[in-house]
């Protein structure tokens, strides 16, 4: 991974501002940036539901149950992943460093994903480095879908805008089956080489095979409806995963209002931080009560970007300070219905399909 310098601009008395505001905010009304008794309550409910629809799938009695039980769980289990996971790892689910830790490592690796090397890279790579190619973990080297405009432009692109989709329905399957375990090879699609330590290793491989023992073997052994069923049920509910999962994140940092900004030969960015997180990402309906309980907050990415030490519970209270200080500071606050965050993406995938340079459009509200 490449490490960058940043530079000096208006982002940077914006994100000096807004962190001065948001700890009188906190300070005057009493609260802690970690969770509050709404995030307990989630912490709850969540793991409540994954282990309610567990039980009720393998004890189902007739096949169209065990299909309902095992989709809802895998849908709870998602919706625990951006509620309590995805804090859990930035370390604001609860006060507690070690609860932090342990929620972070229960909730990831039980779904078979390595919460270390995902953990680290998103929080150090990811955060740091936005979009920035060589230095962000997420931007991928594909060569079924062209996402940068490094990446050579071949005929079958120009298709890329119909055919991703199907792609999107893999992207747990891929996940759990090859990006993880590819990379005890040193190989993957990542465009920044991953090392994972030893211990990790052991544990990668251990909880692979104990969510294939509890989300396959164990429904074949206790019920009486057949491996192709359980497959069958399994591929579903990968698909329905997926396609959720890409249609939250995807469409934050993979549009064509986003900047992918280049370092010079030195390594910098003619950019803040704070600044360069604002032009690589879209927010949508960010003010929303439902899409910030359900999601966790992945709606406001923005926020999220700038403000990983705050838990999303407080996403909504301290969004109009947000607002007012991108707004007094000259910087572009891209939010948007969820609608056209969907279409802008499709253009972005469309236009990098069929033109060797991309430049951003020009955001307007």
């Amino acid at each position: 991974m490449k490490k960058l310098k940043f530079s000096k601009d208006e982002g940077a008395q914006f994100y000096k501002e807004l962190n001065e505001q948001l700890e009188l905010y906190f300070k005057e009304n009493n609260l802690r940036k970690t969770g509050n008794s709404t995030m307990y309550f989630k912490i709850a409910m969540y793991f409540f539901f994954d282990i309610l629809f567990y039980i009720l799938m393998i004890t189902s009695e007739s096949v169209g149950a065990f299909y309902v039980f095992y989709l809802l769980m895998g849908l709870a289990v998602l919706l625990t992943a951006f509620n309590i996971s995805h804090d859990a790892a930035h370390g604001v689910a609860v006060k507690s460093k070690f609860w932090n830790k342990l929620l972070f490592q229960i909730s990831f690796n039980l779904q078979g994903n390595n919460a270390y090397v995902w953990g680290k890279n998103h929080t150090e790579s990811h955060h740091l480095y936005t979009n920035v190619e060589g230095s962000d973990i997420d931007v991928l080297n594909n060569p079924l879908v062209r996402m940068t405009v490094h990446q050579p432009l071949k005929w079958y692109h120009r298709f890329q805008h119909i055919y991703t989709p199907v792609l999107y329905l893999l992207y747990s399957i891929n996940w759990f089956f090859f990006r993880e375990t590819l990379l005890l090879f040193n190989y993957s699609s990542r465009t920044i080489k991953i090392k994972i330590p030893p211990g990790e290793v052991v544990k990668l491989i251990l909880f692979k095979l104990l969510y294939i023992g509890y989300m396959i073997l164990l429904p074949v052994y206790l019920l009486p409806f057949g491996w192709g069923n359980v497959l069958l049920a399994f591929v579903l509910n990968h698909f329905l995963i997926s396609i959720l999962f890409t249609g939250v994140l995807g469409v934050s940092h993979l549009s064509d209002y986003v900047s992918h900004p280049e370092p010079d030969e030195d390594g910098k960015l003619d950019m803040s931080w704070a600044k360069l997180q604002m032009c690589t990402s879209v927010d949508y309906n960010a003010d929303s009560v439902f899409f910030n309980w359900t999601l966790g907050g992945f709606n406001a990415h923005t926020l999220h970007h700038l403000l990983p030490n705050i838990c999303h519970v407080h996403y909504l209270k301290i969004l109009p300070i947000f607002r007012s200080l991108a707004e007094k500071h000259g910087l572009i606050y891209m939010e948007m219905p969820y609608h056209k965050t969907l279409a802008s993406h499709f253009r972005f995938l469309k236009g990098m399909g069929n033109n060797t340079q991309f430049n951003p459009a020009s955001f307007e509200k």
